[in-house]
């Protein structure tokens, strides 16, 4: 258990940052804060710090008011430096993580009497390499190569010169740190890609700019941190390179997951695959004409010149199975002779992620092939990186190994991003666990026809559960949104989440019988379009004249329809989410309303989260419809499948879970602080009429209630 001198020091910064900043102690900030500092204090370790423990993770729902951010770096903080632990911070957004950097910390340091020291960690992507500045104002190309196989990605303008002069005279004089996020100007993608490198490419200590290098400057500074502010994406990257690679060990830090409720979704995308024909065909064009170059170069090193050798037979083995498959793969998608000139692109989903006998045994050839290409590539760049050792003499000159190493390690990385899809395409599912989704894209690129196979997980559960809260000494995983119709289990099962960790929702700090939410006369179902396009339009064009509110539209084309069915009048007050850009549409909206006019802003699913309009900004929220997400993706309809097999319903499984945190989210739009109030009107009568209906209301807010029967 948490032992007494800890306990006083939670209990003390507590009380000092309160009184500091004159804030309003909260019943659910100090719950949160005895909850975290409870489940943190009790993990128990070995004498080298091990964690012995199992119930090392708490799941906590904080809505918004509660002071989540002060209550977990109060409460994890003095225990991570007391276990010898590092505090990962990680959100989902950029404007958390800038919240957290820029405000939360530097105050917490100031007012609390607790010493630490804080960084943000960023991807090696996000910095310049020094040795690629350096060649780019050199006029040299990394090789010229590797520009012929990324000249459809690469700018080749005079300007690669001028901004990188400008950069290399900001960082030689200590004026900027090498963060792409930094630079005062945009930076065209294709610049930047010739001034960056990967993992693979880079050569890390045995490089001549390491000393200046600013990845591993900014890595440094993360040695010495208490506290590191990351993202979910940089976390879920440093578990796929195996842990430890960017961040601290796993084992060694104590994670706290803000914005928690977007773990899932992000992991899922990190474990998903995807391979297109011609794009490899070309990057294999592209090695196919260097062999000669690259043997006139290396083949000096014996086990270089073996590895050359073969690839002439592999790539010309590997030509026509590429060929075979992309011809199989349109015949499976119903286009063998390609899209017809209406279709811009097709997708076609295998049943059960099942995919035929003859897809099978040629993506198992593939996958042999590839494994073979990427261990031959593999050994290169290993020798070539060898090469730039000095005290390692492997028969190269230094030269040589600068000068190809950039092309063999991006080759690299293509064989393997292969090698995984077709593993994934060869696998067999296991007989009682959901399968993996697999599909196949038709589309035109660059007026050529194209094929791209995908495969991804349809749960991220088993791999969070092994990599990440298997592997970490503790975590805390809050959100305004966690429950969905008030229980834990949607998230357990989508973020593989153990039944003994501990679970709580906070109660909130807001009066929410200060709103009122009202399903009125005017609410229909929708599945009669038209006449619930109707009911939407007349709602909205009896809105008071000095209205500040939000609408939230399911489509695009549904808030296109009606606001083009609106009278001039009203739409003169409509701020449309397709018109503007979203931080441009917000002060439009806050610019009408200080100046005493109402404003309507028209919104998808993307302004029912994470905007912010408190008091009189915003007093009404219209839904026009429940957030029902229809899984017609391949990864949802396949897990739809799965479940359906199972003997389950999709429906009430999934759909009506995930539309209860929708509709809270949509909800909280409106109560932003104490003093709020306002109303929120459901133009969706299911809600009456279904007999998912009751649950979904159970779980909003108290809320006063206006239901037109």
């Amino acid at each position: 258990m948490l032992d007494t001198a800890l306990k006083s020091e939670i209990q003390d910064a507590y009380r000092r940052v309160v009184e500091n900043l004159e804030l309003t102690p909260r019943y659910g900030q100090r719950l949160m804060i005895a909850e975290i500092a409870r489940t943190l204090g009790s993990i128990e370790s070995d004498d080298d710090g091990k964690r012995t423990s199992d119930s090392h993770v708490c799941v906590l729902e904080a809505g918004t008011g509660t002071g989540k951010t002060l209550a977990y770096l109060i409460a994890a903080l003095p225990i991570a430096k007391a276990r010898g632990k590092r505090l990962i911070i990680s959100t989902a957004t950029v404007a958390l993580q800038e919240q957290v950097l820029n405000h939360d910390l530097p105050s917490l340091a100031n007012h609390s009497g607790l010493a630490f020291r804080y960084a943000l960690a960023k991807g090696r992507g996000r910095y310049v390499c020094v040795a690629r500045l350096d060649q780019a104002l050199e006029g040299v190309e990394p090789n010229p190569t590797l520009s012929m196989f990324e000249q459809s990605l690469q700018s080749q303008s005079s300007d690669l010169g001028v901004i990188a002069s400008d950069m290399a005279e900001a960082y030689g004089q200590g004026e900027w740190e090498g963060d792409r996020d930094n630079w005062p100007h945009a930076i065209d993608d294709a610049h930047w890609r010739r001034l960056t490198v990967d993992h693979r490419q880079c050569t890390g200590r045995r490089c001549g700019h390491f000393g200046a290098c600013a990845f591993f400057r900014s890595r440094r500074e993360l040695e010495n941190a208490d506290v590191i502010v990351a993202n979910h994406d940089l976390v879920l990257a440093d578990l796929a390179l195996g842990g430890g690679a960017i961040l601290p060990d796993p084992a060694d830090c104590i994670f706290v997951f803000d914005e928690g409720h977007h773990l899932p979704d992000k992991a899922l995308s990190h474990f998903a695959h995807r391979f297109a024909i011609n794009g490899c065909l070309r990057w294999l064009k592209t090695l196919k004409s260097s062999l000669t170059d690259l043997n006139q170069g290396l083949a000096v090193q014996p086990t270089v010149a073996r590895l050359l050798a073969g690839l002439p037979e592999l790539i010309h083995t590997l030509e026509p199975a590429l060929g075979d498959v992309f011809s199989i793969g349109h015949q499976l998608a119903g286009r063998a002779n390609g899209l017809s000139d209406e279709e811009t692109t097709h997708q076609s989903r295998f049943e059960k992620g099942q995919i035929p006998d003859a897809l099978r045994e040629q993506s198992e050839q593939l996958l042999t092939l590839f494994a073979t290409l990427s261990r031959s590539l593999e050994s290169i760049s290993d020798v070539l990186r060898e090469s730039l050792d000095p005290d390692k003499q492997t028969g190269l000159d230094r030269k040589q190994a600068e000068t190809w190493l950039p092309l063999v390690a991006l080759l690299h990385g293509r064989a393997l991003d292969a090698h995984s899809l077709w593993q994934a395409f060869s696998d067999r599912d296991a007989a009682n666990a959901p399968p993996s989704a697999r599909w196949i894209t038709l589309s035109q690129v660059a007026g050529e026809p194209e094929i791209e196979f995908s495969a991804s997980p349809v749960s991220a559960a088993h791999t969070l559960a092994k990599h990440l809260w298997g592997r970490c000494h503790g975590a805390v995983v809050t959100s305004a949104t966690l429950t969905a119709l008030g229980r834990f289990e949607r998230l357990q099962e989508r973020a593989g989440l153990a039944n003994r960790y501990r679970y709580q929702a906070l109660p909130s700090p807001f009066d929410y019988t200060n709103a009122v939410l009202s399903v009125p006369k005017e609410a229909t179902d929708p599945s009669d379009r038209n006449a619930h396009e109707k009911a939407i339009v007349d709602f909205v064009t009896q809105l008071a004249d000095r209205e500040a509110a939000l609408v939230l539209f399911s489509s695009r084309a549904q808030l296109r329809g009606v606001e083009k069915a609106l009278g001039e009048s009203v739409r003169e007050r409509v701020l449309a989410q397709d018109a503007l850009p979203k931080r441009e549409l917000i002060e439009r909206h806050r610019a009408a309303v200080d100046s005493g006019k109402g404003s309507i802003i028209f919104g998808l699913a993307s302004f029912a989260e994470g905007v912010d309009l408190p008091g009189d900004y915003l007093t009404h929220v219209v839904i026009t419809r429940l957030p029902f997400a229809v899984p017609d993706d391949p990864v949802g309809a396949t897990l739809a499948e799965w479940i359906e097999s199972q003997g389950g319903n999709p429906f009430m499984r999934i759909s009506v879970p995930d539309a209860s945190i929708k509709l809270v989210q949509a909800c909280g739009r409106l109560i932003r602080k104490e003093s709020d109030k306002g109303t929120i009107t459901l133009l969706d009568r299911r809600v009456i009429t279904r007999r998912y209906g009751q649950a979904l209301l159970d779980a909003l807010p108290p809320f006063r209630r206006e239901i037109a029967s």
